[in-house]
């Protein structure tokens, strides 16, 4: 399980959704409130020391997303947005 859905589970409580969500699923349509997202936003940058800007919350809509943007941040060693 990826990092991000390790995550979901964390924040929604329930492995079946993390599970049997997509990687290019749009989280807002799948079920996951705005106050979910601020909180899976938050548990990422605390996680993986990466931080996410306003500006980078509108482009992540997805698992992949936010997977990609780890990896490219961590990988960079960029913690801040573009």
């Amino acid at each position: 399980m990826s990092s991000i859905r390790e995550l979901l589970v964390e924040l929604t409580g329930t492995v079946e959704y993390a599970q049997t969500i997509g990687d290019e699923v749009d989280l807002a349509g799948s079920g996951i409130d705005s106050g979910d997202l601020v909180r899976l936003v938050l548990l990422v940058e605390q996680r993986t020391g990466v931080e996410i800007t306003a500006e980078d919350m509108e482009k992540l809509r997805t698992i992949g997303d936010y997977e990609r943007f780890v990896a490219e941040r961590a990988a960079g060693g960029v913690s801040g947005g573009a």
